[in-house]
């Protein structure tokens, strides 16, 4: 922790609701959050990752009525922005995961929050990014990924050759754009580019996330007609894994009709799966 630079802590006491006790607004190395806290000792941590439209958009006033939610449910709630705001790289391409996770422990490490307990939300590539932590750290002990993808592709760049994500300083392997994906890319069809990208299959298999080596449960919500990308047929592929390795954690699948945005309006079903699986017997502040 002697290497991780606080910018900036705020605590504000009021004009908040009730269970909202303060709000901490910190930095470490290329990683941006805001930790929100209620009056709790032993909160539960949830951290919120947002997608490819970068920015820290669990922050925003968009998702403040969910994460209010999470807070009044006795939750502390981490929202994280690891590309495209302040000190953090402006692309979705290499992103340390190692680094994200060292904000996380920070988080985890601060008074009133249960450093044992700690599940990461995260939608569409923050969706992949939730199950990378996961499968990479064995204290994340839930992951709920709303339209994810089984395996790492490549980082938002115009020449699309390098990974979305390293651990330890190395590229975490990613199945490249192939020839049969470049016509759907110049109509800007992405489902259709990453379904032709995911039929080299040996690509597929080095690229996997290892979701079986989540220590924790895992709920998974994919979108039937997804525009961007197939994450019930991705998902279905998880579902399938977890089954063969004999996963020992409850893993659930809950497939939306509609497109990329649709599971979102499912936030009911991610808290009885929270209540359920990850803090069966928290009691609410």
């Amino acid at each position: 922790m002697s290497k991780v630079l606080f910018m900036t802590v705020l605590m504000i006491f009021s004009s908040f609701p009730s269970f909202l006790f303060a709000q901490l607004t910190l930095q470490t190395p290329n990683v941006e959050f805001k930790l929100y806290l209620g009056q709790g000792k032993n909160q539960p941590l949830i951290v919120g990752l947002g997608g490819s439209e970068g920015g820290n958009a669990w922050a925003s006033d968009y998702w403040k009525i969910t994460r209010d939610q999470f807070l009044a449910k006795g939750y502390a709630f981490l929202a994280l922005g690891y590309f495209g705001t302040n000190g953090t790289p402006q692309q979705l391409n290499k992103i340390a995961i190692d680094e994200v996770y060292v904000a996380i422990k920070l988080a985890a490490a601060t008074k009133g929050v249960n450093p044992k307990k700690i599940a990461i939300v995260g939608g569409s590539r923050g969706g992949d990014l939730a199950l990378l932590l996961g499968a990479h750290y064995p204290d994340i002990s839930c992951v709920v990924a709303l339209v994810p993808s089984h395996v790492a592709f490549p980082g938002n760049t115009n020449h699309l050759s390098t990974s979305a994500w390293t651990y330890q300083g190395q590229e975490l392997s990613f199945v490249p754009v192939n020839e049969a994906a470049f016509p759907h890319l110049m109509k800007r069809d992405l489902r259709a580019a990453f379904t032709a990208m995911l039929q080299d299959s040996l690509a597929e298999e080095k690229a996997l996330i290892m979701v079986e080596k989540i220590y924790g449960p895992i709920f998974l919500l994919s979108a039937t007609q997804d525009e961007i990308a197939p994450t019930t047929p991705m998902c279905e592929k998880m579902m399938r894994r977890l089954k063969e390795q004999g996963f020992k954690h409850p893993y659930e699948h809950l497939a939306v009709e509609g497109g990329h945005a649709e599971p979102l309006k499912y936030f009911e079903r991610v808290f009885e799966f929270l209540t359920k699986y990850y803090t069966p017997h928290q009691k609410k502040n």
